[in-house]
């Protein structure tokens, strides 16, 4: 069947109609993906200075749980986020690619600091990893040495906007 223009017009305003009496439309994956967007779980893993600036955001003058991102997990068994902040050590390199793949489906990374990003001022050092996606692959970058509370905030939220537009949930699904 093929909608002309006033026919789009007409169910778009009766869409409107209906989301002012709270009545919504969409689908199962938007819908996964809204509720994982607010409920992501962050797995501390602080290896060097920056994890004190990834501390400080859930303090009161920061405040990341007005977003739903205060619950900072042990285990990497119920995280869904690897927060890696810090320098990367060669020896510490296999540790985060084993707690990475601990991780449930679906899983994101965020490289906190110049150090994860890029290995930092340690760039040349033969004891130092190049970067986080060295190891393991990271979904938001965030710079900074070292990153003040509200960066972390921001990648986040860009965090929680990627996760709204993902499919992730069914490569989970499907074993992909």
């Amino acid at each position: 069947m093929v909608l002309n223009d006033s026919n789009e017009k007409g169910e778009e305003s009766l869409q409107l109609e209906l989301e002012k009496k709270g009545v919504f439309f969409t689908t199962a994956e938007r819908f996964f993906n809204w509720g994982r967007s607010w409920s992501l779980w962050p797995f501390q893993f602080g290896l060097a200075c920056c994890a004190i600036e990834m501390i400080c955001s859930t303090q009161a003058r920061f405040d990341i749980s007005r977003y739903g991102y205060e619950v900072f997990r042990s285990s990497p068994r119920q995280a869904d986020v690897m927060i890696i902040a810090g320098t990367i050590s060669q020896k510490m390199a296999p540790v985060i690619e084993t707690l990475y793949h601990q991780m449930p489906e679906p899983k994101w990374v965020i490289a906190l600091g110049s150090c994860a990003v890029s290995g930092g001022p340690f760039f040349d050092s033969y004891a130092v990893v190049d970067g986080a996606d060295k190891i393991i692959p990271v979904d938001i970058y965030i710079p900074g040495c070292p990153p003040r509370p509200e960066a972390l905030t921001d990648g986040m939220l860009k965090l929680k906007e990627k996760v709204n537009q993902s499919g992730k949930w069914k490569e989970a699904v499907n074993g992909k």
